[in-house]
């Protein structure tokens, strides 16, 4: 049986400069820092340059303090919409079922960046388990990123008058 969750972050970022977050390795790392952290090709700048629908990109290691391997991830996706969103459709030694969606939403003042996954474990008595640590992790890319670009702050459409106080 399948899992999935959703989580978002309204961002005090441009949406154009969230994407090319969102695509850049070295930004993907620091939204795990310091739990994970995932290998790249060297020199890679965009993980979703030159993408076709299915195809194998490369093989990432995720690695448990940035050192020790645990899980790799064998990155495809199977649909990119350039500065909006893309679908991963991975395969993972852990998963028969990986997908994660991260779409990318202009706001006034900001961008909404939200993940969607679903998953199935090879192994379905440990889904619960993993349905823990995904949502953790996940927690954890978006703390660091509100961290990084800090909350949007939303703007009324019209000013709110500032009730004055007589004395």
């Amino acid at each position: 049986m399948a899992r999935s969750f959703s989580i978002y972050s309204d961002l005090a970022v441009h949406p154009d400069d969230l994407w090319q977050h969102a695509v850049s390795p070295l930004d993907v790392n620091a939204e795990f820092r310091p739990l994970l952290s995932m290998s790249f090709p060297d020199g890679l700048d965009d993980l979703t340059e030159g993408w076709e629908p299915g195809r194998h990109r490369f093989r990432s290691w995720i690695r448990l303090g940035g050192v020790l391997p645990v899980e790799y991830d064998d990155i495809a996706f199977a649909e990119v919409i350039d500065g909006r969103s893309f679908c991963e459709t991975s395969t993972m030694a852990s998963m028969s079922l990986w997908k994660h969606e991260r779409e990318i939403e202009a706001l006034p003042g900001g961008a909404r960046l939200t993940d969607h996954l679903t998953f199935s474990a090879r192994v379905s008595l440990l889904e619960p388990l993993y349905g823990w640590v995904f949502r953790w992790v996940f927690q954890w890319r978006h703390h660091n990123l509100r961290r990084m670009y800090g909350n949007r702050v939303a703007f009324a459409a019209q000013p709110h008058p500032i009730p004055i106080k007589e004395i």
